[in-house]
Protein backbone atom coordinates (compact mmCIF):
# COMPACT_ATOMS: atom_id res chain seq x y z
CA UNK A 1 0.00 0.00 0.00
CA UNK A 2 1.28 3.46 -0.92
CA UNK A 3 2.21 5.68 2.03
CA UNK A 4 2.48 9.44 2.55
CA UNK A 5 6.12 10.04 3.50
CA UNK A 6 5.86 13.84 3.71
CA UNK A 7 7.01 15.44 6.96
CA UNK A 8 4.66 18.19 8.17
CA UNK A 9 6.18 21.32 9.69
CA UNK A 10 4.67 24.58 10.88
CA UNK A 11 6.66 27.54 9.57
CA UNK A 12 6.99 30.94 11.23
CA UNK A 13 6.40 32.79 7.96
CA UNK A 14 6.96 36.15 9.63
CA UNK A 15 10.65 35.36 10.05
CA UNK A 16 11.29 33.81 6.62
CA UNK A 17 11.03 35.28 3.12
CA UNK A 18 8.50 33.80 0.72
CA UNK A 19 8.51 34.51 -3.03
CA UNK A 20 5.52 33.85 -5.28
CA UNK A 21 6.35 33.96 -8.99
CA UNK A 22 3.27 34.88 -11.02
CA UNK A 23 0.33 37.23 -10.73
CA UNK A 24 -2.61 35.27 -12.09
CA UNK A 25 -5.44 33.33 -10.47
CA UNK A 26 -3.24 30.56 -9.03
CA UNK A 27 -0.82 33.09 -7.51
CA UNK A 28 -3.75 34.92 -5.91
CA UNK A 29 -5.13 31.64 -4.58
CA UNK A 30 -1.75 30.72 -3.03
CA UNK A 31 -1.44 34.18 -1.46
CA UNK A 32 -5.01 33.97 -0.13
CA UNK A 33 -4.42 30.65 1.62
CA UNK A 34 -1.01 31.75 2.91
CA UNK A 35 -2.37 34.96 4.44
CA UNK A 36 -5.46 33.20 5.79
CA UNK A 37 -3.27 30.81 7.75
CA UNK A 38 -0.38 33.23 8.44
CA UNK A 39 -1.53 36.87 8.25
CA UNK A 40 1.95 38.02 9.30
CA UNK A 41 3.73 36.18 6.45
CA UNK A 42 6.53 38.10 4.76
CA UNK A 43 5.85 37.72 1.01
CA UNK A 44 7.20 39.11 -2.27
CA UNK A 45 5.37 38.52 -5.55
CA UNK A 46 6.96 39.09 -8.95
CA UNK A 47 4.97 39.19 -12.19
CA UNK A 48 4.51 41.42 -15.25
CA UNK A 49 0.88 41.89 -14.11
CA UNK A 50 -1.30 41.37 -11.03
CA UNK A 51 -5.01 40.75 -10.72
CA UNK A 52 -7.01 43.50 -9.03
CA UNK A 53 -7.87 41.05 -6.23
CA UNK A 54 -4.18 40.34 -5.62
CA UNK A 55 -3.42 44.06 -5.35
CA UNK A 56 -6.18 44.49 -2.75
CA UNK A 57 -5.10 41.37 -0.85
CA UNK A 58 -1.48 42.53 -0.75
CA UNK A 59 -2.55 45.70 1.09
CA UNK A 60 -3.87 43.57 3.96
CA UNK A 61 -0.53 41.88 4.66
CA UNK A 62 3.24 42.25 4.52
CA UNK A 63 3.25 41.70 0.76
CA UNK A 64 5.53 43.43 -1.76
CA UNK A 65 4.39 43.39 -5.40
CA UNK A 66 7.17 43.68 -7.99
CA UNK A 67 5.94 44.34 -11.54
CA UNK A 68 8.60 42.59 -13.60
CA UNK A 69 9.37 39.34 -15.36
CA UNK A 70 10.98 36.62 -13.28
CA UNK A 71 14.74 36.85 -12.89
CA UNK A 72 16.91 34.70 -10.64
CA UNK A 73 18.03 37.84 -8.78
CA UNK A 74 14.61 37.79 -7.07
CA UNK A 75 15.65 34.60 -5.27
CA UNK A 76 18.24 36.47 -3.20
CA UNK A 77 17.38 36.17 0.48
CA UNK A 78 14.33 33.96 -0.14
CA UNK A 79 13.71 30.75 1.82
CA UNK A 80 10.61 29.41 0.07
CA UNK A 81 9.42 29.94 -3.51
CA UNK A 82 6.10 29.13 -5.16
CA UNK A 83 6.01 29.25 -8.98
CA UNK A 84 2.53 29.76 -10.43
CA UNK A 85 2.99 31.11 -13.95
CA UNK A 86 1.13 29.68 -16.94
CA UNK A 87 4.44 29.31 -18.80
CA UNK A 88 5.89 25.84 -18.00
CA UNK A 89 9.42 26.84 -19.10
CA UNK A 90 9.46 29.72 -16.59
CA UNK A 91 8.25 27.46 -13.78
CA UNK A 92 10.93 24.85 -14.56
CA UNK A 93 13.56 27.61 -14.68
CA UNK A 94 12.43 28.81 -11.23
CA UNK A 95 12.64 25.22 -9.97
CA UNK A 96 16.18 24.72 -11.30
CA UNK A 97 17.39 28.06 -9.95
CA UNK A 98 15.96 27.21 -6.50
CA UNK A 99 17.53 23.75 -6.45
CA UNK A 100 20.97 25.26 -7.18
CA UNK A 101 20.52 27.59 -4.21
CA UNK A 102 18.99 25.04 -1.78
CA UNK A 103 15.73 27.03 -1.65
CA UNK A 104 12.53 25.05 -1.04
CA UNK A 105 10.29 25.33 -4.10
CA UNK A 106 6.74 24.43 -5.12
CA UNK A 107 5.68 24.54 -8.76
CA UNK A 108 1.90 24.76 -8.59
CA UNK A 109 0.05 21.69 -9.90
CA UNK A 110 3.30 19.95 -10.85
CA UNK A 111 4.27 17.42 -8.11
CA UNK A 112 7.62 16.32 -9.62
CA UNK A 113 8.78 19.95 -9.27
CA UNK A 114 7.73 20.34 -5.63
CA UNK A 115 9.80 20.08 -2.46
CA UNK A 116 6.61 20.66 -0.49
CA UNK A 117 2.85 20.91 -0.94
CA UNK A 118 0.49 23.48 0.51
CA UNK A 119 -2.19 21.33 2.15
CA UNK A 120 -5.60 21.96 3.61
CA UNK A 121 -5.46 23.87 6.91
CA UNK A 122 -7.89 24.17 9.82
CA UNK A 123 -7.18 26.85 12.45
CA UNK A 124 -9.05 27.27 15.73
CA UNK A 125 -7.08 29.66 17.94
CA UNK A 126 -3.82 27.96 18.92
CA UNK A 127 -4.86 24.67 17.34
CA UNK A 128 -3.90 24.12 13.71
CA UNK A 129 -4.45 20.93 11.71
CA UNK A 130 -2.72 20.48 8.35
CA UNK A 131 -4.02 17.93 5.83
CA UNK A 132 -2.07 16.32 3.02
CA UNK A 133 -3.15 13.87 0.33
CA UNK A 134 0.44 13.46 -0.90
CA UNK A 135 -0.27 15.91 -3.72
CA UNK A 136 -2.85 13.58 -5.26
CA UNK A 137 -6.21 15.13 -4.45
CA UNK A 138 -6.63 18.77 -3.36
CA UNK A 139 -10.42 18.20 -3.44
CA UNK A 140 -10.15 15.47 -0.79
CA UNK A 141 -7.98 17.76 1.36
CA UNK A 142 -10.62 20.46 1.00
CA UNK A 143 -13.43 18.10 2.10
CA UNK A 144 -11.37 16.86 5.06
CA UNK A 145 -10.66 20.47 6.02
CA UNK A 146 -14.40 21.19 6.03
CA UNK A 147 -14.99 18.06 8.13
CA UNK A 148 -12.40 19.05 10.75
CA UNK A 149 -13.68 22.63 10.85
CA UNK A 150 -17.06 21.17 11.83
CA UNK A 151 -15.88 18.58 14.38
CA UNK A 152 -13.19 20.54 16.23
CA UNK A 153 -15.08 22.56 18.86
CA UNK A 154 -14.84 26.35 18.82
CA UNK A 155 -13.77 26.32 22.49
CA UNK A 156 -10.75 24.05 21.86
CA UNK A 157 -8.54 27.10 22.44
CA UNK A 158 -9.85 27.38 26.01
CA UNK A 159 -8.80 23.77 26.57
CA UNK A 160 -5.31 24.41 25.17
CA UNK A 161 -4.81 27.53 27.30
CA UNK A 162 -6.12 25.84 30.45
CA UNK A 163 -3.86 22.82 29.93
CA UNK A 164 -0.92 25.15 29.36
CA UNK A 165 -1.60 26.84 32.71
CA UNK A 166 -2.01 23.45 34.40
CA UNK A 167 1.24 22.21 32.85
CA UNK A 168 3.12 25.11 34.47
CA UNK A 169 1.97 23.96 37.92
CA UNK A 170 3.10 20.33 37.57
CA UNK A 171 6.20 19.37 39.53
CA UNK A 172 8.86 16.91 38.40
CA UNK A 173 11.02 16.30 35.34
CA UNK A 174 9.86 16.28 31.72
CA UNK A 175 8.81 12.60 31.75
CA UNK A 176 6.78 13.01 34.94
CA UNK A 177 5.03 16.05 33.49
CA UNK A 178 4.20 14.16 30.28
CA UNK A 179 2.82 11.23 32.27
CA UNK A 180 0.67 13.53 34.43
CA UNK A 181 -0.70 15.36 31.38
CA UNK A 182 -1.36 12.07 29.58
CA UNK A 183 -3.44 10.83 32.52
CA UNK A 184 -5.24 14.16 32.79
CA UNK A 185 -6.17 14.34 29.09
CA UNK A 186 -6.91 10.64 28.49
CA UNK A 187 -10.64 11.23 28.87
CA UNK A 188 -10.63 13.64 25.93
CA UNK A 189 -10.16 10.86 23.39
CA UNK A 190 -11.77 7.86 25.04
CA UNK A 191 -14.81 6.64 23.14
CA UNK A 192 -18.01 6.92 25.12
CA UNK A 193 -19.96 3.73 25.78
CA UNK A 194 -23.24 4.01 23.89
CA UNK A 195 -25.03 2.38 26.86
CA UNK A 196 -24.13 5.30 29.14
Amino acid sequence: MERNNLYPIFLKTKSINVLIVGGGFVAEEKLTFLLKSSPDAHVTMVSPMFRAGTIELAKKGDVTLVTDRYNKRYLKGKHIVVATTDVPDVNVKVYKHCKKRSILVNVADNPPYCDFYMGGIVTKGNVKVAISTNGKSPTTAKRLRQFFEDVIPENVDDLVNNLNEYRKTIKGDFEQKVETLNKFTKGLIEKKDHND
